[in-house]
């Protein structure tokens, strides 16, 4: 039988608990991202797709009843024999030891019906050995995760048998926050393409989708409470993301492990908002371009506040996440400083002409209303450089590459959590392989105290719309995204750029199989590359 090119080397024996392999200690299956600690043996098992199961195992506490794994049991199922179907003769099943069955067990308490958080539990320890596979995690986020990489083991020789080595596995995340940034104003996402993201995110164990869902261009989401904003806001009528689309999207999401953050930008890029809401932006007075334009939102009416109670009070049962993204990046002031009745208003305050004060004004009674709806913020940089005043465990976003560590370390100085994006911004495109410049990120190399790095909760890989929608969404993430991916989920020494291209391509691979068009890294062909 002819062995993968990764069997042709000597035993790999990476003992549990201790680091992670490196790349350049690394010769087997191409897992990604890179689990904590791994033993692969040469001896090898066979599967039979027709005499194989993924089972609940004996004592778990997740039971038939947790529709969330038994959706995931038959999904992984898909993806680890459903390719031998589109070959031109069926996958053949040789005789030698046989793997019999994957049986998963989570042994506290499940979770099987909540939704996932920041604090969600997504270890897993793995055991591939005649006649069986056990796969172990305290909650279902871990066994999610651990199905993952089991699927990842298994490839089919050039019999077309499909096969897996003994294997050990103890694994775990680096960071909880682990994020991918879609926009969906500048261009609208169908409801389809997000879900292919979803899936794609699950197959990189990303767990957040930070969704950017309105902006100045368009305002594609259908308020209950304010249905004039899509009508009025939207691009049309078509344009628009229903209440049941987005309980899709969030529970398409939960299945994977995956959470739902919505980001609602204000007081800046809020243009498609005015359309819908009388009243709710400032006239601009001095717009040095056209006339009767207006600008950010207006702070100085009780107005304004009235609405963004009741909106964000919608929000918060909307969204089950325990965050809603405030934005609060890029205001621009000349408007405000055009504007006589907000002039007046900052006299009377006293902040004279300093608009920063007039901006943490504004900030603190929305931080107040989110507090209100037991919700908790995440805000861009700039809300932290303006010096507002943040409530305890406001998360604060890096996005601006220029000295993003310094910025880090001010922010996690004063004691605020973190989520980094500054170097992966993936609308920012060259011809070749940028992946390798995300990849060799270091998300703690800033100076800071242990006490500082441990408020890093994460990061996120950020594909703006401007030039992106469903045609190039999902060839322009991945494999780029896979990058960010490994480099927040892998221990912080897995770092060789010839491992990580020879597993990544072949990840790559991987997902163009299960139906995702990442696009390629290298001249050549996928095997599988017929099937999009």
């Amino acid at each position: 039988m002819e062995r993968p090119l990764w069997m042709l080397c000597p035993l790999l024996l990476l003992a549990l608990g201790t680091q992670a392999p490196t790349a350049s200690a690394w010769g087997g299956p191409p897992l990604w991202p890179l689990p904590v600690s791994v033993q692969v043996s040469l001896s090898a098992l066979h599967l039979d797709p027709g005499n194989f199961y993924i089972r609940h195992g004996p004592n778990s506490t997740a039971g038939p009843s947790c529709s969330l794994l038994q959706e995931a049991f038959r999904r992984y199922y898909e993806y680890i024999f459903g390719f031998h179907k589109w070959h031109h003769h069926p996958a053949k099943f040789q005789d030698g030891t046989q793997l019999q069955q994957l049986l998963v067990s989570v042994v506290l308490e499940s979770e099987c019906d909540a939704f996932p958080s920041l604090d969600s539990d997504e270890s897993y320890s793995l055991i591939v050995k005649e006649p069986l596979a056990l796969l172990k995690a305290n909650k279902v986020w871990g066994a999610l995760r651990g199905l993952e990489t089991f699927s990842q083991l298994v490839y089919q020789d050039s019999y077309g048998t499909f096969t897996i080595n003994e294997s050990t596995i103890t694994d775990y995340p680096r960071f909880p926050h682990r994020g991918i940034l879609i926009d969906t104003s500048r261009h609208y996402l169908p409801v389809k393409t997000i879900l292919r993201t979803l899936d794609a995110m699950a197959f990189n164990k990303f767990n957040v989708l930070h969704w950017h869902i309105v902006d100045d261009q368009s305002f594609p989401y259908q308020s209950v409470t304010f249905p004039q904003l899509s009508d009025k806001g939207s691009y049309s009528f078509s344009h628009v993301y229903t209440p049941n689309d987005v309980r899709m999207v969030i529970e398409y999401a939960r299945m994977r492990g995956i959470r739902v953050i919505p980001e609602f930008d204000t007081p800046g890029h809020t243009q498609s908002w005015g359309k819908g809401q009388k009243d709710l932006l400032t006239p601009c007075h001095k717009d040095p371009t056209q006339q009767n334009s207006f600008g950010p939102i207006n702070p100085v009416l009780n107005t304004t506040y009235s609405f963004l109670t009741k909106f964000f009070k919608e929000i918060s049962k909307v969204f089950p996440d325990k965050y809603v993204h405030l934005g609060g990046d890029e205001v621009e002031y000349w408007c405000w400083a055009s504007n006589p009745d907000i002039e007046k208003f900052m006299k009377e305050k006293g902040f004279g002409r300093d608009f920063k004060q007039l901006e943490c004004f504004y900030t603190h009674k929305l931080l107040d209303i989110i507090a209100s709806t037991n919700k908790s913020s995440i805000v861009w940089q700039e809300v932290f450089d303006i010096g507002a005043k943040l409530q305890p465990g406001t998360v604060v976003q890096v996005w601006k590459e220029d000295m993003y560590n310094k910025e880090v370390s001010q922010i996690t100085d004063a004691g605020f959590p973190v989520i980094l994006s500054a170097p992966w911004y993936l609308d920012v495109i060259s011809y070749g392989q940028d992946w390798r410049t995300y990849y060799q990120v270091e998300p703690l190399n800033f100076p800071a105290s242990q006490q500082q790095k441990n408020l890093l909760i994460g990061g996120e890989a950020c594909l703006w719309g401007e030039y992106v929608d469903a045609t190039n969404l999902t060839p322009r993430l991945w494999p780029r995204a896979s990058a960010v991916g490994e480099r927040l989920w892998s221990q912080k020494n897995v770092r060789s750029m010839s491992g990580a291209y020879d597993r990544l391509t072949r990840h790559r691979c991987r997902m163009v199989r299960r139906g995702i068009a990442a696009e390629p890294l290298f001249t050549g062909y996928c095997e599988n590359e017929n099937k999009i």
